[in-house]
């Protein structure tokens, strides 16, 4: 069963949100050093409930954007188009990480979709 395994925020000033959330949560930040700007967010300890996520510089959203892993990111898409969602983000690769798509469901909210592979470019 495909769970949510990461979330995303964005901020036009990383810096400061890096800064806030340190100091607030004590969340750790690492750039991943691929080919934009983002930051892998890590909230707390693998042995503890919870999951990490990443930062990215643009605009500001007032909602997160959780994005569930699956196993095929393909038979996924067409999954949500069969039943009434749409894809917003065409499936693109992650390079070193995997691919990612983004969608809403039939009653607007926002999903990422990622499907693992180290070998994505």
């Amino acid at each position: 069963m495909p769970r949510i395994a990461h979330f995303d925020i964005s901020s036009k000033e990383p810096e400061k949100t890096m800064e806030f959330f340190t100091k607030v949560f004590d969340w750790k930040f690492n750039n991943w050093g691929g080919p934009f700007e983002y930051w892998l967010i890590t909230t707390g300890p693998d042995n503890k409930p919870g999951i990490n996520g990443g930062l990215s510089k643009g605009e500001p959203s007032t909602a997160v954007v959780n994005t569930i892993d699956v196993e095929s990111l393909d038979d996924t898409i067409k999954m949500i188009e069969a039943h009434g969602g749409k894809i917003t983000q065409p499936k693109g690769p992650i390079p070193g990480v995997g691919w990612y798509a983004a969608f809403q469901s039939p009653d607007g909210n926002a999903f990422g979709i990622m499907q693992d592979d180290p070998n994505a470019k």
